[in-house]
C-alpha cells in the first residue's frame, strides 16, 4: 500500500501589502493636519493661563490683547509693510546663503583639493558665532541693508554646507563599485547617484538654515532699521507696549513654522522614494 502525502500549497506573503499595512497601522501613520496640534495646544495653555490670571499681563499679554494690537498695527500702522520688509531681507539673505553653501559643499564634497581649500575655513567660521561678527560687518558695509543681508546669508550658509557636505561624503562605496561594474562614467555617477543621495542632507540643512536666517533677521533688524518686524518691536520696547512686542514675536514664529513646514513638505515629495518613519 502506498501512502499519499498531501501537502498544503505554499503561499508567499505579499510584502508590498504588509508594508502598506504597517504604514497604515504602525507608528509611522501620519495624522492629517497633525502639524497644527502642537501650536494649538500652546495657544490653549496661553489662553487658559491668561484667563485664570496665572500669566500676568505684565509678563505676557493675553492672546485677545495681542489680536487687538495686531489689528491696531494693521489699520493704524504699516504692519503689512513691516512684514514685507522682513520677508524680503530674510528671503534675499537665505537665497544667497543657500546657493553659496550648496556650491561650496559640492566643490568640497566632490574634490579632495576643494575640500582642503574650503572645509577648513568653513569649520573655523562654524566655531565663531556670526552675530559676534556684526560689529565688523558694520565697519565694512555700514548699517544699511547690505550688512543685514550679508549677515543672514552667512548664518544660513553654514548649515547648508555642513549637511550637504556630509551627505556627499556619506554615499555608500558600494554604489561606486556598482557603477564601475555596469560601466557608468564619472559624470553620470555624480548626477544620478551622488547628488540625489546628498539631497536628504541638503534638505536637513535647509531646515536649519531657515531657522538660522530668522535668528539673524531678529538681530539685524535692531540695527538702524526703518522698516521690518524688528523695527516695530524696537519702537514697542521704547513705549513699553508688550502686546505689540508679542505681535512681532508671533509673526516671527509663524514665519519660521511655515517655512519649516514647507521644507518638510517638499522633502516628503522629493524624497518619496525613501522609506523612512516619517514618510
Amino acid at each position: 500500500m502506498t501512502a499519499t502525502l498531501h501537502t498544503a500549497p505554499v503561499t508567499i506573503p505579499d510584502t508590498t501589502d504588509q508594508r502598506v499595512v504597517r504604514r497604515r497601522l504602525g507608528p509611522g501613520h501620519r495624522i492629517r493636519f497633525s502639524f497644527w496640534f502642537g501650536p494649538a495646544l500652546a495657544l490653549a495653555i496661553w489662553s487658559i493661563g491668561s484667563a485664570t490670571g496665572l500669566i500676568k499681563p505684565a509678563i505676557l499679554s493675553a492672546p485677545w490683547d495681542v489680536v487687538v494690537a495686531f489689528q491696531d498695527q494693521w489699520v493704524n500702522h504699516d504692519l503689512l509693510g513691516n512684514i514685507v520688509a522682513s520677508l524680503q531681507r530674510s528671503l534675499v539673505g537665505l537665497t544667497l546663503g543657500v546657493v553659496t553653501g550648496a556650491v561650496l559643499a559640492v566643490i568640497s564634497g566632490l574634490s579632495r583639493f576643494g575640500e582642503s581649500l574650503i572645509d577648513g575655513p568653513i569649520q573655523i567660521k562654524r566655531s565663531v558665532p556670526t552675530l559676534a561678527i556684526i560689529p565688523l560687518f558694520i565697519a565694512w558695509f555700514g548699517i544699511g541693508e547690505e550688512m543685514k543681508v550679508i549677515t543672514i546669508a552667512l548664518i544660513s550658509l553654514v548649515p547648508i554646507y555642513i549637511h550637504t557636505h556630509n551627505g556627499l561624503r556619506g554615499i555608500d562605496g558600494k554604489y561606486a563599485e556598482l557603477a564601475e561594474t555596469i560601466g557608468i562614467n564619472h559624470g553620470e555617477f555624480i548626477r544620478h547617484v551622488v547628488l540625489p543621495g546628498a539631497l536628504p542632507g541638503f534638505l536637513l540643512g535647509m531646515r536649519f538654515a531657515v531657522t538660522s536666517s530668522l535668528l539673524g533677521l531678529v538681530v539685524v533688524e535692531h540695527y538702524n532699521a526703518v522698516a521690518g518686524i524688528g523695527y516695530m518691536i524696537t519702537l514697542a520696547e521704547q513705549y513699553g507696549q508688550t502686546d505689540v512686542i508679542v505681535v512681532g514675536l508671533v509673526i516671527y514664529g509663524i514665519f519660521g513654522y511655515c517655512a519649516d513646514s514647507a521644507v518638510r513638505f517638499t522633502g516628503r515629495r522629493v524624497l518619496a522614494w525613501r522609506q523612512t518613519l516619517e514618510g
